[in-house]
């Protein structure tokens, strides 16, 4: 049931405001003057305020600033008879959500009073989201790389470091980007993701600096590149080693002067942009093949972290499984599975190519076709190759 704050002086207002919202279905807690209003607010979680404006030791402006500073997300409706257009506007200015002059009508409050329930249910709706988009996955593992891989990211995450991250497919150099944003200065502003392998050749320039409407066949309108949508934020330029000769020229001018060009425009634009990127390739290699800019490499490798295969840090493979049991059978609504530990000695043996996204599709797997208990039998059935 939603519960609403009745603040005003007067008795007979706050008891005919009561009876009816009451009828309404709201619960209803009532306060004759601001500070006992207050007192009621920092106590309790209200899902709407109506407050008087004009009352004694606190007025409705003044319960207004202070109730902002315990919980700005609670919809507060200011109702007067003493009203003006200048008290309606500054009331709206300090964060009211509405102004209702005495005596209210009825349909017009009880409007206000659900649009503003609305309201506390999309705040509410909204943050659990952003928790949700915004939760970085834990980085599991307490082998020596991983544990110092964990140790970089805290020195280097709150400078402005470009960091160039290597390692085979599958080993997590995402993660390691998104605990770099995470752990930075930026992470309020967005981390903005680019596959340079997916994108074709072509298409790479447009991707990342945007196009003008006209610059090509298919450009129908103007399109924003990922450094402009990056910044003030982080950019992750995954598998970077792929990147054109052609597009590697034009990052190596937005890190060195902060300004990139749209596709089929003249105007330079300015950029503020924290560059991570990843490879599977080594890059110094693909330099001698004449396929990467040395100097956009050394642009690039201010830091170097290298994550290991899991083949190489088997010692974590323990842990990662109850982390996959934990949120595989969370996903399928199911209880977690044991797992017996035969069965993990047995996934510590076996070569794992895939790295840590082969783990998990294992662990899937065992999920589905075994029974209560993973024993070392599943794994033999349905992971280990047969000889």
């Amino acid at each position: 049931m939603s519960s609403i704050l009745i603040i005003d002086d007067e008795k007979a207002i706050r008891k005919t405001l009561s009876e009816i919202l009451s009828y309404e279905g709201y619960k209803i807690e009532e306060a004759g003057d601001g500070e006992e209003g207050l007192k009621k607010f920092k106590e309790k979680t209200f899902d709407v305020v109506l407050c008087d404006i004009k009352m004694p030791k606190l007025d409705g402006i003044e319960f207004l600033d202070k109730s902002r500073e315990v919980n700005p997300d609670v919809p507060v409706i200011m109702i007067s008879g003493h009203g003006t257009i200048e008290t309606a506007v500054e009331a709206v200015k300090k964060g009211a959500y509405d102004y209702i002059s005495k005596p209210p009508d009825l349909n017009r409050l009880l409007i206000t009073i659900r649009n503003a329930m609305d309201k506390t249910n999309l705040v509410a709706e909204t943050k659990v989201l952003k928790r949700k988009v915004s939760k970085v996955e834990e980085m599991i593992g307490q082998s020596g790389p991983i544990l110092k891989i964990k140790d970089t990211i805290e020195k280097v995450g709150p400078t402005d470091a470009r960091i160039l991250v290597t390692g085979e497919n599958g080993v997590g150099k995402e993660l390691v980007a998104r605990w770099v944003h995470e752990k930075s200065n930026r992470n309020t502003g967005p981390l903005i993701e680019v596959n340079c392998a997916a994108i074709p050749s072509e298409l790479i320039e447009s991707e990342l600096f945007g196009h003008e409407k006209g610059s090509f066949t298919s450009a129908v309108k103007q399109r924003i590149g990922k450094f402009e949508q990056a910044s003030g934020g982080t950019l992750f330029l995954d598998e970077i080693g792929d990147m054109s000769l052609s597009a590697q020229a034009k990052v190596l001018r937005a890190l060195q002067e902060g300004k990139i060009t749209r596709v089929g425009g003249d105007k330079d634009i300015s950029v503020d942009v924290r560059v991570v990127a990843a490879t599977n390739k080594n890059l110094l290699e693909e330099v001698d093949a004449k396929n990467f800019r040395l100097d956009l490499y050394h642009r690039l490798s201010v830091i170097l972290i290298h994550v290991p295969s899991l083949n190489d840090r088997r010692d974590d493979i323990p842990l990662l499984v109850e982390k996959f049991l934990g949120d595989i059978c969370t996903d399928y609504g199911i209880a977690k599975k044991q797992i017996e530990p035969a069965a993990v000695e047995g996934l510590q043996q076996h070569n794992w190519t895939g790295n840590i996204r082969e783990l998990r599709n294992v662990v899937e797997r065992l999920i589905i076709l075994s029974g209560k208990t993973i024993s070392r039998d599943d794994v033999e059935s349905y992971v280990l190759p047969k000889k």
